[in-house]
C-alpha cells in the first residue's frame, strides 16, 4: 500500500471507531480481516497512524477547525508527525485510493497550525469532563501532563531476577535496542517509532525462557516500593493476570508466601502458566468461590474469598487497585474518550470496598500497598484520607522514605515524582513512565 493509501484506511479505521465506539483494537483486527491485501508492515502503519491520531484527537480537530475523523488525521499529521503542508497535500491527491485534495480552508489551518488560546483539555487531548480532576492534581501544568500522556509509550520489560541479572539479558536482546531503564534496577527500554511494529517479544528466547516479562517501568517500581522482603506474609488482593504478583515473588526470592486472589476469578487465568514460566515457587493463587457479584459475603461474615485464615497474619497487603487507567493513556488512547464519569464512580466503590477488605488481614506492623494506574486524586489521595479516617490505627508513611526502596536513585525519583501527604504520583512527564499512584500505609495496633 502506497502512503496515501494507508492514510485513507486510517481514516476509515478512525470513523468506525467513532461512530461505533467500539476498542481500536477490534475495529483494526476486523479491517485486516476483510483487507488480507494488506501486508504487516501496512497494517502496523495503519495502526500507527490511528492510535497517534487518537492521542492527540481534541488537538489535532482544532487545529483543523473540524471534529471528524479526516481532521483528526490530518491535524496528527502536523502536530505528532510534523509534516509540513505541502507533504500532507501530496498525500491528498485525490488519486486512487488516495484521501481527497485538501480544501483550501484545511490548507490555512494546517499552515497556521496553532494551538494558542486552546482551552486545557484541547492542549491536553484529554476529556473535557476531567479538566476540573486534572486541574486538581495539576494545576497550571495540566494540559503539559495530558499531553505527555498522549505519547506514544516505550516498550518495557522486567527481568525476572529469579533466573537471570539484567547485565546478562541486555546482550540478548541488543538486536531490539534495549537499554537499561532510567529508574527501575530491573529494566529495561525498546523504544518505538512512530511507524515501528511492536517487537514480537513473546518469541524472543529471554522470554519464552522466563527472563523477562512485559510490564511498564512505573508498574515495576511501584511492586518495589511495596518493600516485599523474603520469607514475608503478602497478599495480592488484586491480582489479575499477575504482573505485580511475579514482581514481588522476584523480590522475595522465592521465600515467603504471596497468597494472590482477585475478586474476578476470570481475571487470573493468565496467571498459572506465567508462575510456571517465571520459576515462581512461593505462590499461591487463591481463586474465589462462586461468581464475582457473590465475592462479598453477606452480613459482612467473614472476608469471603477463602481468605478467613489470613485474617491479621499478612506483612503486606497488595492493592493494585482497578481504577479508569488515567495514568496508561499512552498505551489505550481510545480509552480515554470512552470514560466517563460513572465509571469512576463505580471504581471508587471498588477501590474503597479492597481498602476495607486489606485492613483486617494486615498485622500489626504490617503495612498494605495500594497503587493505581491513575492520575486523578479521587482515585489516590481522596482514598488514602477517606480508608485512614474511617479505618482506626493505621497511618500513612512519609512518601520520601518510601523511595528509599529504589537505593542510589531514590533522591532523584523522589524529586522527580509528584509527592503529596498520601503518597507519590509518576506520569509520563515527570518521570517518563506510565501514570502510577503509591501509598503505603502502616498498621500501627
Amino acid at each position: 500500500m502506497t502512503p496515501a493509501a494507508r492514510l485513507s484506511a486510517a481514516v476509515e479505521v478512525f470513523a468506525e471507531i467513532e461512530s461505533r465506539r467500539r476498542p481500536s483494537g477490534d475495529v483494526l483486527k476486523d479491517w485486516g480481516l476483510s483487507h488480507r491485501f494488506a501486508g504487516s508492515s501496512d497494517r502496523a502503519a495503519i495502526a500507527g497512524l490511528v492510535y497517534d491520531a487518537l492521542r492527540r484527537k481534541a488537538s489535532s480537530c482544532w487545529l483543523v477547525g473540524e471534529a471528524t475523523p479526516r481532521a483528526a488525521l490530518l491535524g496528527m499529521l502536523k502536530r505528532e508527525r510534523g509534516l509540513d503542508v505541502a507533504v500532507i497535500e501530496a498525500l491528498c491527491s485525490g488519486a486512487r485510493f488516495a484521501p481527497a485534495p485538501l480544501s483550501e480552508a484545511e490548507k490555512a489551518a494546517l499552515s497556521a497550525a496553532a494551538l494558542s488560546g486552546a482551552p486545557a483539555p484541547v492542549a491536553g487531548d484529554y476529556p473535557d469532563w476531567l479538566d476540573p480532576h486534572f486541574a486538581k492534581v495539576f494545576g497550571e501544568d495540566r494540559a503539559a501532563e495530558g499531553a505527555a500522556l498522549a505519547t506514544r509509550a516505550p516498550l518495557d520489560l522486567r527481568v525476572n531476577t529469579l533466573k537471570a541479572e539484567r547485565e546478562e539479558v541486555l546482550p540478548k536482546l541488543a538486536h531490539l535496542h534495549a537499554a537499561s531503564t532510567q529508574w527501575s534496577p530491573i529494566g529495561l527500554r525498546i523504544r518505538l517509532g512512530a511507524d515501528a511494529r511492536n517487537p514480537a517479544i513473546h518469541a524472543e528466547p529471554p522470554f519464552r525462557k522466563g527472563e523477562v516479562e512485559v510490564q511498564d517501568e512505573g508498574s515495576q517500581l511501584a511492586a518495589l516500593l511495596a518493600g516485599a522482603k523474603p520469607g514475608q506474609q503478602v497478599v495480592d488482593l488484586a491480582a489479575g493476570a499477575g504482573g505485580k504478583t511475579l514482581a514481588l515473588a522476584a523480590a522475595m526470592d522465592n521465600r515467603g508466601q504471596i497468597y494472590a486472589t482477585d475478586i474476578d476469578k476470570r481475571q487470573l487465568l493468565p496467571i498459572h502458566e506465567r508462575i510456571a514460566r517465571a520459576g515462581a515457587r512461593n505462590i499461591q493463587v487463591r481463586t474465589p468461590r462462586g461468581r464475582p457479584a457473590d465475592a462479598t459475603p453477606a452480613g459482612g461474615a467473614g472476608l469471603g474469598w477463602g481468605l478467613d485464615d489470613l485474617i491479621g497474619r499478612a506483612d503486606l497487603v497488595l492493592i493494585d487497585a482497578p481504577c479508569t487507567g488515567t495514568g496508561t493513556w499512552r498505551r489505550n488512547p481510545d480509552a480515554k474518550w470512552r470514560v466517563r464519569p460513572g465509571a469512576l464512580d463505580e471504581r471508587l466503590k471498588e477501590q474503597a470496598s479492597l481498602l476495607d477488605r486489606a485492613a483486617p488481614l494486615t498485622k500489626a506492623g504490617g503495612r498494605i500497598a495500594y497503587v493505581t494506574c491513575s492520575v486523578l486524586d479521587d482515585e489516590n489521595g481522596e482514598q488514602v484520607r477517606a480508608f485512614v479516617s474511617r479505618t482506626p490505627g493505621f497511618s500513612v508513611e512519609k512518601p520520601a522514605d518510601v523511595a528509599q526502596t529504589l537505593g542510589e536513585g531514590a533522591y532523584l525519583f523522589a524529586q522527580s515524582a509528584l509527592i503529596s501527604r498520601e503518597g507519590l504520583l509518576m506520569t509520563p512527564r515527570r518521570t517518563d513512565t506510565d501514570g502510577f499512584f503509591v501509598s503505603l500505609m502502616r498498621r500501627n495496633s
